[in-house]
């Protein structure tokens, strides 16, 4: 789960597998077949929704819509919908784009300009539910000049501005007239992507037919199933069985598919993190004690190596060690005596039965992770083992997200979190005090003010060295007052039948498996004939 409205927490998935996992996405073997021009993959979750209104397909990667602008393999930001990338002026305030000629939207109406207005207008609206509005914070106003060009004026410049123009554009025409919150549109949606919806059957499988007056070119992959398998153990055993010809998979259950004939094994890094949410509001995980001796107790290296199987980073951080924005000499390694140390110095006495207390109160709190995560379940088990020798008693439960979400204020959470792009994505909803308790925004209830300045200062200023020092500074806030205990930076990993060539990963964010992974440009493959 995440910040974003398609994650790895998807309300109403997590129940879904067990359900799914006796049937077959469609019609079996025969919706993937041996053919290359249909596909079924297995993923672990769903949207919530289908509208880049609410938050859908924000960072690009959506199969049915397309943003003014896209992502390469190298994530370098290319022309989409627009012609070119934008003209920047103003010093920064002003950034015009120029549509594509001839875009039509999968109803046959032609995109324009109004079209782009309203998407933008409508996210920022303070009555529509998206969470992620918040960066897109420097917009000012967003106009349109004639029907093909889109002017955004800011009310500050945002070094960050243009790669969030990924954010997918929908048609005024039909989602004009609807409650963007409640309407047919976020499940029933027209966009002008390479892929049409043909079906959603909730919990278990999404359908998309080829778009065959798509802009960028009518798809060789003309049936695409995304079939919803919660259970890892489950989408494992129906890729083996040739159910699906592709599924995301953690990397234990990866590995046994490595010497398969006719599959490949991908693996693709990411700015993907595991961390335990430690909500201020509780009297145990809210004191600052507990959380520098747990991010002190943690062995990460060890769930790097027993649980991704060498295939992830520790994290220290919420970015990972490779990064250029990473705040170099913040690697700590497990310290149980400093640990131990820091509370005995805060009142915290060893009990009879090794775990400690303060005030009568014992050193204990519940960890959730989501049921049928195995690489959640295993990071909360090796997280209260460690906690253990410390004397902190975690007690660690699984649970659907229904039952998750509403004790998320109070209750700690295996999360997984990360984005690319910019450390404004992501670094701002995770830890910014203004969105403390906003859905999956700042799960934590994060509150510190120099954290907070430095967000800021990364978000507003257009100086690389100032906002390095901002974000450095960001992240040893976070050694000496940890919201969050950060785990493991995960590597995702992928296994496809090997019937399509030159198929290339991305660098990925937290979510993934629907729209990354080999398949982040299923539009684009070839047979391999």
């Amino acid at each position: 789960m995440t910040t974003r409205r398609i994650r790895g927490a998807a309300a109403a998935v997590a129940m879904a597998g067990a359900v799914a996992a006796c049937s077959a996405p469609g019609d079996g073997a025969a919706d993937g077949g041996a053919s290359a021009d249909s596909v079924v993959i297995g993923v672990p979750s769903e949207p919530d929704t289908l509208s880049p209104l609410l938050g859908y397909g924000k960072d690009g990667n959506s199969k049915i819509f397309d943003g003014l602008l896209a992502r390469d393999a190298g994530l370098e930001l290319k022309p989409a919908l627009a012609k070119a990338l934008p003209e920047v002026t103003d010093d920064g305030r002003t950034y015009t784009y120029t549509l594509r000629d001839g875009v039509k939207f999968s109803d046959g109406e032609p995109l324009t300009a109004d079209d782009v207005v309203f998407t933008y207008e409508t996210v920022l609206d303070d009555r529509t539910n998206n969470t992620a509005k918040s960066e897109l914070d420097a917009v000012k106003e967003v106009r349109a000049d004639g029907d093909d060009k889109v002017v955004f004026t800011l009310d500050y410049p945002y070094a960050a501005f243009a790669a969030r123009t990924v954010l997918p554009i929908v048609p005024e025409h039909i989602a004009g007239g609807q409650d963007p919150n409640t309407g047919s549109f976020n499940t029933k949606p027209v966009g002008t992507g390479p892929y049409v919806l043909t079906g959603w059957s909730k919990g278990e499988k999404l359908t998309f037919e080829a778009n065959p007056d798509y802009w960028g070119g009518t798809p060789k992959v003309k049936k695409l199933t995304m079939a919803i398998i919660a259970d890892d153990d489950v989408r494992a055993t129906r890729l083996r069985s040739g159910d699906l010809d592709g599924a995301t998979l953690p990397p234990n259950l990866a590995a046994t598919f490595k010497n398969d004939d006719g599959r490949r094994t991908y693996r693709a890094t990411s700015y993907d993190f595991r961390a335990v949410t430690l909500p201020t509001g509780d009297p145990v995980t809210g004191d600052t004690a507990i959380r520098l001796a747990l991010d002190l107790a943690v062995d990460r290296e060890a769930m790097v190596d027993k649980i991704l199987d060498g295939a992830g980073r520790p994290a220290y951080g919420p970015l990972p060690l490779d990064d250029p924005w990473y705040a170099k000499g913040i690697d700590r390694p497990q310290d149980l005596d400093e640990a131990k140390d820091i509370l005995d110095e805060a009142g915290w006495r060893t009990g009879e039965d090794g775990t400690r207390a303060k005030d009568g109160r014992a050193a204990r709190f519940t960890l959730y992770y989501p049921s049928g995560d195995k690489v959640r379940q295993d990071h909360a088990l090796a997280y209260a083992s460690d906690a253990k020798k410390a004397g902190i008693d975690v007690r660690v439960e699984s649970a659907t997200w229904e039952v998750i979400e509403p004790r998320m204020k109070h209750d700690a959470v295996l999360a997984g979190f990360g984005s690319t792009g910019d450390p404004d994505f992501g670094l701002y909803t995770l830890l910014h005090s203004s969105l403390a308790g906003d859905g999956f925004n700042n799960m934590a209830l994060y509150d510190n003010p120099a954290v907070d300045e430095a967000l800021d200062t990364g978000r507003r200023s257009q100086d690389p060295e100032d906002r390095k020092a901002a974000y450095d500074t960001l992240q040893r806030e976070l050694v000496k007052n940890p919201g969050y205990t950060f785990l493991t930076h995960i590597d995702h990993m992928y296994v496809l039948a090997d019937r399509w060539k030159d198929l290339t990963t991305q660098v990925e964010p937290h979510e993934h498996g629907f729209a990354s992974g080999p398949w982040w440009n299923v539009e684009e493959w070839q047979p391999d004939a």
